[in-house]
C-alpha cells in the first residue's frame, strides 16, 4: 500500500491510499479520484514530506480535524455511491468478484475472518471508515 497527500482544485487535501504508484495514476487518467469535500474530480497529488522513522509526534487539532473531514467525505461518499447489502457483504462480494452477480460498488458488514479471507481470495475489500460522529 502507498498513501499520498492529494488535493482537488479548490485546493481541499485529503489522503489516497493505493495499493501502489500505478494504481493511483490508473485511476487518475479515469477520473475515479474524488475530493471528499466537494466532489471535485480534479485531483492530483499534494507536496509531501518524507516519512521519517523514529520520530513520533501526537497528532495537533488541525491534523484531527482534517483526518475526522476525510473519514467523514469518504464514509458519505461510499453510502452515497454504493449498495448497501448488510451482512451479506462477503457472499455478494464473492460473487461479483466471480462474475456470479453483476458488478457494483457495495458495502456493508463482514467478520474479521471474512475480510482476511476475501483478501486472500483476490477480492478487493477495504474496511469502512468508523461514523465519527457516534465515536467518541
Amino acid at each position: 500500500m502507498i498513501v499520498y497527500n492529494l488535493r482537488c482544485a479548490k485546493a481541499h487535501e485529503f489522503e489516497g491510499w493505493f495499493r501502489d504508484s500505478a494504481a493511483f495514476d490508473t485511476q487518475a487518467a479515469e477520473g475515479k479520484l474524488v475530493c471528499p469535500v466537494c466532489n471535485s474530480r480534479k485531483v492530483a497529488k499534494a507536496p509531501m514530506a518524507p516519512a521519517v522513522s523514529g520520530t513520533r509526534k501526537s497528532a495537533s487539532p488541525e491534523e484531527v480535524r482534517k483526518a475526522r473531514q476525510f473519514m467523514t467525505g469518504l464514509r458519505k461518499y461510499v453510502q452515497e455511491n454504493a449498495e448497501y447489502v448488510g451482512p451479506q457483504f462477503a457472499e455478494e462480494a464473492r460473487k461479483i468478484h466471480y462474475g456470479e452477480s453483476d458488478e457494483r460498488h457495495i458495502y456493508g458488514e463482514a467478520t474479521l475472518k471474512e475480510a482476511r479471507e476475501l483478501i486472500e481470495e483476490g477480492v478487493d475489500v477495504a474496511p469502512l471508515p468508523p461514523d465519527v460522529n457516534e465515536t467518541n
